[in-house]
Parts: structure tokens; C-alpha cells; sequence
């Protein structure tokens, strides 16, 4: 039995915002039912349970959307409760919650210290360019309400990390969204690059993130990042942190640099399974917690289909310099070639830019954390 990590949308795709880049109100507007509904006690009695009998060492609950906490601060009570109720002995829970903010206050806070959960709070950089695509259903700035979300963080002192959605027009002002999030201490950071809805052309979102746009922004990014680093000020930037893990030898943490994919057993509203957030369409749905064990859905003609198909490795990756930290990254970046051969990450060629301007650079920056690994103490 492996570690597991449960990703559980307790609210289904209910959100209290709007975001104009949203990718999974994409997803659930293409499926027959768009939203599942919330999960019920008895579903979430399912969760638990199941996660905590199949886990051999760690069992990681992570709650997502939509917005999770429209679920509502009982839920969540509830959760840890049966957690406490489930554990087994030899096996770790870890718990984290994606919030977009709006509904945290005092109570929330104090629950998510105490229960040691680490948020994941989405914050686009300053006002001007998080109010850009970051809106409520009637078009209104959410900028002060995160803001007031990320205060009550630092009083409380809850573990989080910051979200930012990398758009063509964010990525161009990545020098003022930096500074900001250091300005505002902010030391853990993320910066996903944005979707377009699947089997869409790229490029007709007005969000759209182009290869180009894409390449500037990963090499701008590791200059910031680069220059802090040297000083002996390390900031946490996801993707950097997981090349260089690679770098090193190590496994990467985040599954989109895994190579291939792996069963995320992604859990609905419903009480539907499926195997990743990216893919949570009516064609991949596994089944339903309580049904069959998590192993036998995990296992499922459905499951292996989705396995099967993040296998093929371009031609182009084989030879490629920066293949092994790569890695064609995520399935849901990859396109098909016009040649036949396997799908290629649509930021190949961003990635390469990246790699061929700054290399010597990254390998000091790995050398550098060798020589700290291996210092003596």
C-alpha cells in the first residue's frame, strides 16, 4: 500500500468569484452535470476512511474547487474529527486547503493553525493586476479581501504559500509582482502558468500566455529569484525548487515533473473519483467512494487508459539537452505534432530559452545547495 493524496472538492465547482482564467468552471460546464453538488457526511465519512485503509505511510487530504470553504468551517470540524477516528497506527495525515480568501476570517484561521493545514492562497500580486482577472461575479476587485485573508495568515500564524496565475499579461509584469510579495514577506510562492480551456486552439483567451511570453518570464523570474539566492536570501519558487531537486538527483515533489502521470484519485461533490484536477470529465470518471476501494479504482480499465497515455516520450525530448529536468512536462500542456509523434509540451520551446540563457546560473545555484548539503556540521 503507497502514500496517497486524496484532492477532494467538498463544494463541487461552486465558487464565490469569477476569475475570467478559470479552468475548472471550464471542466465542469463540459461534463453533464456541472455541479455535483457538496459532499455529504456520509461521503466524506467515505473519504476519510478510505484514504486512512489504503495509505501504508502518509495519507495527505487536500481541499480544493471551486471555493472549498463554501463548504463551510463545521465540514472541515468534521473532517479531522474522523481522521482522529480512522488513524492508523505508522500512518502520517497531512492536511491543505486552496482558498481564494473571501470567507476567511478569525475562526477560520485559528482552526487551520491549530489543525496544522497549509493554504495555498491565491493572490495575483498588487492590486492593479490582481483585480485584472480575479473578480467576483459582478466584476468587483477581490484584491482587499485576500489581503485581509493573508493578515489573518501571519497573525495566526498558518502555514501558506502564495498562488499566482501566470497570464501573457502577469508575466510581463513579473518584476513588480516579485517585489510586491517580498515587500509583503511573502517567502513561498507558486506561479502556475494559465490554462485554456481543453481542445481549445491556444491563443483565442484573451489571458492566453504565449511560448514567447512564457520563455521571458521563466528566465525574468530566476533572475529575481537568482539574485536573492546569492545573498543567502532563499524565496521558494515551486517550479525552481523541483528543477533543482531534479538537478540534484532527487525526486520532484510536484507531479507535473514527474514525467508521466499518476493516479490523484480526485474526489467530486458527488462522491466521483477521477484521476486528476485536469481531467475531471465525464470520459475519466472511475467510479464512486464507497462503491469499490480506493486500490480497485486506482486499478480500473479507466485508470490505466490514463496512465497509458501520458507513457510516449517525443523524439524530441530523447535528444533533448534538458530532457531529464524537463520532462515534457505536464500532460495537460502537451499537443499533438503534426509529424504523428508523441505529444509535446506546448512551452517546449520556452522551457529550452530558458535553460540555454541561464544554465550556468542554475548550476551554481544546485552546486551551491550541494555544498550546503554536504557541509559538516
Amino acid at each position: 500500500m503507497p502514500s496517497i493524496n486524496l484532492l477532494t472538492k467538498p463544494a463541487s465547482s461552486a465558487c464565490n468569484m469569477r476569475c475570467r482564467y478559470c479552468f475548472y468552471h471550464a471542466i465542469a460546464e463540459a461534463r453533464e452535470t456541472a455541479f455535483e453538488g457538496m459532499l455529504s457526511d456520509e461521503m466524506l465519512e467515505n473519504l476519510i476512511r478510505s484514504g486512512l485503509e489504503y495509505a501504508d505511510t502518509l495519507c495527505s487530504f487536500a481541499f480544493q474547487g471551486g471555493e472549498p470553504t463554501l463548504a463551510g468551517l463545521p465540514f472541515y470540524q468534521k473532517a479531522v474529527a474522523l481522521q482522529r477516528k480512522y488513524a492508523r497506527d505508522g500512518v502520517r495525515v497531512s492536511n491543505a486547503l486552496q482558498t481564494n480568501g473571501l470567507l476567511i476570517d478569525e475562526a477560520w484561521a485559528q482552526f487551520l493553525h491549530d489543525e496544522h493545514f497549509l493554504v495555498g492562497l491565491s493572490l495575483d500580486g498588487p492590486a492593479d493586476i490582481h483585480n485584472r482577472n480575479r473578480v467576483t461575479a459582478d466584476g468587483k476587485g477581490t484584491w482587499n479581501r485576500v489581503m485581509h485573508a493573508a493578515r489573518l495568515f501571519d497573525r495566526y500564524q498558518v502555514e501558506y504559500n502564495i498562488l499566482c496565475v501566470v497570464t501573457g499579461a502577469n508575466a510581463k509584469a513579473i518584476e513588480k509582482i516579485y517585489h510586491f510579495y517580498r515587500k509583503q514577506g511573502f517567502r513561498y510562492l507558486q506561479f502556475i502558468p494559465c490554462l485554456e480551456p481543453l481542445g481549445q486552439a491556444r491563443g483565442s483567451e484573451p489571458y492566453h500566455l504565449s511560448v514567447k511570453e512564457y520563455g521571458e518570464f521563466l528566465i525574468r523570474i530566476f533572475d529575481l529569484w537568482y539574485a536573492d539566492f546569492i545573498r543567502g536570501d532563499y524565496v521558494s519558487i515551486r517550479h525552481l525548487d523541483n528543477w533543482l531537486l531534479l538537478a540534484l538527483g532527487d525526486a520532484p515533489e510536484a507531479c507535473n515533473m514527474c514525467g508521466k502521470c499518476s493516479i490523484q484519485f480526485v474526489v467530486e461533490g458527488d462522491g466521483g473519483v477521477y484521476p486528476c484536477d485536469f481531467y475531471v470529465y465525464d470520459e475519466w470518471r472511475l467510479g464512486t467512494l464507497g462503491d469499490h476501494p480506493l486500490e480497485t479504482l486506482g486499478a480500473c480499465d479507466t485508470a490505466k487508459r490514463f496512465l497509458a497515455s501520458s507513457h510516449p516520450i517525443p523524439q524530441q525530448c530523447r535528444a533533448c539537452r534538458w530532457g531529464a529536468l524537463c520532462r515534457n512536462g505536464c500532460r495537460r500542456d502537451r499537443v499533438p505534432q503534426a509529424d504523428g509523434d508523441a505529444p509535446l509540451n506546448f512551452y517546449c520551446e520556452a522551457i529550452r530559452a530558458f535553460f540555454s540563457a541561464r544554465e550556468a546560473q542554475f548550476m551554481d545555484a544546485a552546486r551551491r545547495i550541494l555544498q550546503r548539503r554536504t557541509a559538516p556540521r
